[in-house]
């Protein structure tokens, strides 16, 4: 399967402490975490200028992630695989019969 990977690595001092990408990926996912337990609070908030609040620092922990992973990708510390066409296809095609199937408001 083919990587889809930043043309540049920056390197990182290896051994046992915490070096510039362990503290990333630490952010990150300090961020992905955020934004998941955020998205709950909007859920169950039933005041409205609360969810503005709430919102509004969704919003900002999403750009943050969002900011931590183009760093990362940039200094090669991420990498993505690229999706083999024919398996996109094959997912799909069983979630959206799947979807067709439990909708309660009938296949369109």
């Amino acid at each position: 399967m083919d990587q889809i990977k930043s043309a540049s690595m920056t390197q990182v001092q290896q051994g046992p402490q915490m070096n510039d990408r362990d503290f990333t990926n630490d952010l990150l996912a300090t961020e992905k975490y955020l934004t998941t337990a955020y998205s709950t609070a909007l859920n169950e908030a039933s005041h409205q200028t609360l969810y503005q609040d709430i919102l509004t620092v969704l919003t900002e922990t999403q750009q943050a992630q969002r900011d931590l992973y183009n760093f990362m990708f940039q200094n090669g510390w991420y990498t993505l695989e690229a999706a083999d066409t024919q398996k996109l296809q094959q997912s799909y095609q069983k979630f959206s019969s799947t979807i067709q199937q439990q909708s309660p408001y009938g296949t369109h």
